[in-house]
C-alpha cells in the first residue's frame, strides 16, 4: 500500500473511532460521543434483583444519588446488554436491571473493567462511581462506574 492508501486507511480508522464503539466494524450508523455508545433498546423486559450489601444500588439509584455517590464504591447487579472491548485499554459494559427510564437515559449504566462478561450474562459489578465524567471527544457520561470487577 502506498502512502496515499495508508493515509486513507488511517482517516477511515479515525472516523470509525470518532463515530464510537468501532462503528464501521459492526455496521452501526451512530454519531460520536457517549450518545452513540448507548446500548440498543431491549425488546425483552429485564428484571434483575438488586445486589446485597451496604454499597448496593440499582441502576436508577446510581443516577438519582449520583451527587452523594460521586467517587464512592457501588455494587450493581444487572444484565449485560452491550460490551465494547479494548477501548482505551478497558472493556465498556452496559448493565440494565429493569429500573430507570429509557427516555431519560437512566435505565442503562456503563462500567469500565478489565473483566470480560458476555452479553446476556447477569452479573454483579463493583467499582467507583463518577458523576459527570468527561473523557473528551464528546464522550461524557452523567454517571459511569470505573475500574469495576465483574462477577457472575
Amino acid at each position: 500500500m502506498n502512502r496515499y492508501g495508508k493515509w486513507i486507511a488511517l482517516c477511515a480508522f479515525i472516523g470509525a473511532l470518532a463515530a464510537g464503539d468501532a462503528a464501521l466494524a459492526f455496521g452501526e450508523v451512530t454519531g460520536g460521543g457517549s450518545g452513540g455508545a448507548k446500548a440498543q433498546a431491549a425488546a425483552e423486559q429485564i428484571k434483575v434483583e438488586k445486589a446485597k450489601g451496604a454499597d448496593a444500588v440499582t441502576v436508577s439509584e446510581a443516577y438519582e444519588k449520583a451527587v452523594k455517590l460521586d467517587k464512592k464504591t457501588v455494587v450493581v447487579r444487572g444484565k449485560v446488554v452491550k460490551v465494547s472491548k479494548g477501548i482505551m485499554g478497558k472493556n465498556w459494559v452496559h448493565l440494565r436491571d429493569g429500573s430507570g427510564e429509557a427516555g431519560k437515559g437512566t435505565n442503562n449504566l456503563v462500567f469500565t473493567t478489565q473483566d470480560d462478561p458476555k452479553v446476556g450474562d447477569v452479573v454483579t459489578a463493583k467499582g467507583t462511581l463518577y458523576k459527570d465524567k468527561d473523557f473528551g471527544s464528546g464522550y461524557k457520561y452523567a454517571v459511569i462506574v470505573e475500574e469495576a470487577t465483574v462477577k457472575k
